[in-house]
Parts: structure tokens; C-alpha cells; sequence
């Protein structure tokens, strides 16, 4: 059978370009071997939103006496917050089933190999195989998985990825967490708001290392104050699961030191599934586990096409379906403008929220950009006090000489959603004042971007 074009995987990247490419007017078919929506939605951004969601409930149950309410005998059901986090990615997966019916998308399920000739031979879970061919173009949306390191194998029990801590049998007493991320930071901080005793285990000088690093130390502080353990320019060396537990022989400045617990969450990033998916054959380049594409997202080799956590690119939901939008509205004809990767946001949503975007303060200096800062704090916020959630702040950072704002860094309640002025004031090319006369409504979170800009120039009001 031929299509238009052949979708090779179906998260955030591969369902919304299979999307847009029907939109457009071409017959389409996404692949799929496991369920709709991928890693994300199945195993990733919506299930531990889910989980977390659960977590802030107990929260404020927890202190709800801080808001004038009394509440007895609140307790944790375990097994009761994580069939909510599967019902909910279930749900979000009947969804993007829905899309596709409605966009009139074949879903191929089975395993996909990229073959020669813009084809694809995929194979279902009864060993049969078939071929379909691309008239347009094959483009691989194939994600990626939890990386293992040599000294840390997974077996899926008592060394575990995201996968499993997302479905564990029971809630652990204790954990460690290796690698401080944005997935090492929100299991942290679930598992430590249920009751779990958490120690996280961070290579790096700081947590949330590519953040900030002002906003990196009010993370850890934070979490220290939560009871989260944080073991900072620290190293797991070894970790013996042959008895009850786990003993997890950790390196540090000080010395090395063992520490027990139940489960070791490895959370050190991720690899590419670009195995056994025929690039090889083709010759389809890569260097380093990740296939190099042009600014539209074309492999070396005509007619195929690669987006998403494959690319040496950030391993965000978000841009894998920009880049699967222009990917496609090229291979339509269209033109296209090619994505900003200076100007892609981060969130990462423990609590408190960690949201980001553009160039650190360490990242501008470097670049010998004279800058000026300004940065207004969550505790000088009437809202902030009003909802109880002071920790954090706002950081803004302009180049002194046109007033380009040249980053923005968050950490705070609801953070997440505040970024996105950031992202389209950088977009538009909006200056320091221009900001600082757009009237932001009072009493809001968000009035501390606008009163991060004044401080910026000595005009803050409420600091």
C-alpha cells in the first residue's frame, strides 16, 4: 500500500507531524508498536504530571491547618495514585487514537524498519510483515529510553528506570535517586511528598545542573528543607542488590559512603532508539547515537526525514512536535521558517516549579555580553503570600547595551505557565522597558516578571 507519507512512531513528534501532514492534504500512516501518544504520554510527561498532581493534594491536606482547616487522618493510597496516573495517560492515549480516526491517519501497528525506496516494512506482534511505500517521504519519530550505565544495569525491581517507578507494587521507605534532571527531580520530590525517604545523588556541582545557578541552589535548598537528602559533585560507584534491599556504595568529596534503601531510581538521561530500525543499511548518518538532519529535519539520504529525542537536540515534547510540524509543512512545499533552538523553554515541574529559557548568567558572561540583571522574589509577592507559596523568584537577564532580553529563570509555584511570556517576548524582540510598561494584572504570579524587568533598571516598586 502507498502513502504520502510513513510515520515511524507515535509521541508528541511523530503524531502531531502525521497530523499536520493530513492537514496539508497528504495520505498518511503513523507505526507503532506499543500505544499511541509514546514514551510521553504512555510513560513520561503526562503520567508523572498525574503522579505529582496526587502529591500536591496530600500537600496541602498534610497542611492544611496553615490555611485555617482542620483535616484528620489524612493518609496515602499508594496503589490509588498510580492507577489515577495510568488512567489518565490511558485516557490521553484514546485521544490521540480519536486524532487519528479524525484525520483519517492509518495506525500500523507493529515494529518499523526503514527500508530502500521510501519504504517501510512493519511487522506485527504475529511475526507477519508488510511493506508500504512513502511517495513523499519516511520520516523516523522512533523517541528514546531510559539510559543505563555500565555500574547501574536495570533490572527493572530494585534498579529501576522511569518506567517501573511510575508502576511500582508498593511504595518504597527508602530511595536514591541518581542524576538530578528534570525526571530524577520530580520522582524525587513525588516520592518524598508521599513519605518516602529520598536521597539524590548528583555527579554535577549543583542539581538541575543545566539550569541557572541561582536557580539550581533554591532548588536544593528547598528540597533540603522538604527532608529531600542531596548529595551534590557525588558519584554512585557500585550498588549490591543481593540482599533485601539495596546498598548503594557512593564517592563523594568526603570520602565514600554506603547508604541502604529499598530502590535506586536510575535517572541519568536518556539513549536514542535508533537500533535495529534499518539506518544502517540505508546509510543514513549518525554520530554519537543521534541522527544528524538538516535545518528541515532531511537525513543524508533523500526522502527520509528524522525528528524528536533521535536528533542531538533537547529532548523536550515540545519540540519534537515543532520539529514535525516543519518538517512536514516542507515536505509539502511550504516555507517553513527553521526553530529557534536558543529560544525553546524548559519546565521542569517538582515543587518548587523550575521553568527556563535562553541563556544562563554564566552562559552571557562567557560570551563577554555586558548584562544587566534583575530578580524579584516569590517572598515580595502579595499572591505568593496569599497562596502560601513564597520560595523562589524571578531572574531576568538583558543585554545593558539594546535591552534584548537575553534569558529568563524561574523557580516557583505555577512557574510553568508563566514561562511562555518569556518565550514570546524573546520571539517578538521585546526591550527591557517595553516590559516593564506592559501592565500585568495585580494580585499575580506574573507580576513578578514584570517587576523583575524594573529591578533590572532600579525601578522596582515592591522590593
Amino acid at each position: 500500500m502507498s502513502y504520502d507519507v510513513i510515520v515511524v512512531g507515535s509521541g508528541p513528534g511523530g503524531y502531531v507531524a502525521a497530523i499536520r501532514a493530513s492537514q496539508l492534504g497528504m495520505k498518511t500512516a503513523i507505526v507503532e508498536r506499543e500505544s499511541l501518544g509514546g514514551i510521553c504520554l504512555n510513560w513520561g510527561c503526562i503520567p508523572t504530571k498525574a503522579l505529582l498532581k496526587s502529591a500536591n493534594v496530600f500537600e496541602y491536606l498534610t497542611h492544611a491547618k496553615d490555611y485555617g482547616i482542620n483535616v484528620k487522618d489524612a493518609s496515602v493510597d499508594f496503589n490509588g495514585m498510580i492507577d489515577r496516573s495510568r488512567g489518565v495517560a490511558n485516557s490521553m492515549s484514546n485521544g490521540i487514537q480519536f486524532l487519528m480516526k479524525k484525520n483519517k491517519i492509518d495506525v500500523l501497528k507493529g515494529t518499523g524498519v526503514i527500508k530502500a525506496g521510501k519504504k517501510v516494512a512493519v511487522t506485527d506482534e504475529d511475526g507477519k510483515t508488510e511493506e508500504y511505500a512513502a511517495e513523499k517521504g519516511v520520516i523516523i519519530a522512533t523517541g528514546a529510553r531510559s539510559r543505563e550505565l555500565p555500574n547501574l544495569p536495570q533490572d527493572g525491581e530494585k534498579i529501576i528506570g522511569y518506567r517501573e517507578a511510575l508502576t511500582l507494587a508498593k511504595q518504597p521507605k527508602k530511595m536514591v535517586v541518581v542524576g538530578s534532571g528534570a525526571i530524577g527531580v520530580e520522582f524525587a520530590y513525588f516520592y518524598n511528598a508521599i513519605g518516602t525517604e529520598v536521597t539524590i545523588v548528583e555527579y554535577m556541582p549543583n542539581i538541575v545542573p543545566i539550569e541557572d545557578t541561582d536557580v539550581s541552589k533554591q532548588l536544593e535548598k528547598s528540597f533540603k528543607k522538604s527532608g529531600i537528602k542531596v548529595m551534590t559533585g557525588s558519584s554512585v560507584e557500585s550498588v549490591d542488590t543481593t540482599g533485601k534491599g539495596c546498598n548503594v556504595q557512593v564517592k563523594t568529596a568526603k570520602g565514600e559512603e554506603t547508604i541502604e534503601c529499598d530502590v535506586v531510581l536510575s535517572a541519568v538521561g536518556i539513549s536514542a532508539n535508533i537500533e535495529n530500525i534499518g539506518l544502517e543499511a540505508l546509510g543514513i548518518v549518525t554520530d554519537k547515537g543521534k541522527i544528524l538532519v538538516n535545518d528541515y529535519y532531511q537525513t543524508n539520504i533523500p526522502g527520509y526525514y528524522a525528528i524528536g529525542d533521535v536528533l542531538p537536540n533537547p529532548a523536550l515534547a515540545h519540540v519534537a512536535s515543532a520539529e514535525g510540524i516543519i518538517c512536514v509543512e516542507k515536505i509539502a512545499g511550504e516555507n517553513p521558517e527553521p526553530l529557534d533552538y536558543g529560544n525553546i523553554p524548559g519546565c521542569t515541574y517538582c515543587s518548587p516549579e523550575v521553568a527556563s529559557v535562553g541563556m544562563t548568567e554564566r552562559a552571557a558572561k562567557d560570551a563577554g555580553i555586558d548584562i544587566k540583571i534583575g530578580k524579584f522574589p516569590f517572598s515580595a509577592s502579595g499572591k505568593a503570600s496569599a497562596a502560601g507559596a513564597k520560595d523562589g523568584f524571578v531572574k531576568l537577564i538583558f543585554d545593558a547595551k539594546y535591552g534584548e532580553l537575553l534569558g529568563g529563570h524561574m523557580i516557583g509555584a505555577n512557574v510553568t505557565e508563566m514561562i511562555a511570556e518569556i518565550v514570546a517576548i524573546r520571539k517578538l524582540e521585546t526591550t527591557g522597558h517595553e516590559l516593564i510598561k506592559t501592565v500585568h494584572p495585580h494580585p499575580t504570579m506574573s507580576e513578578a516578571i514584570m517587576e523583575a524587568a524594573a529591578a533590572a533598571y532600579d525601578e522596582v516598586i515592591h522590593l
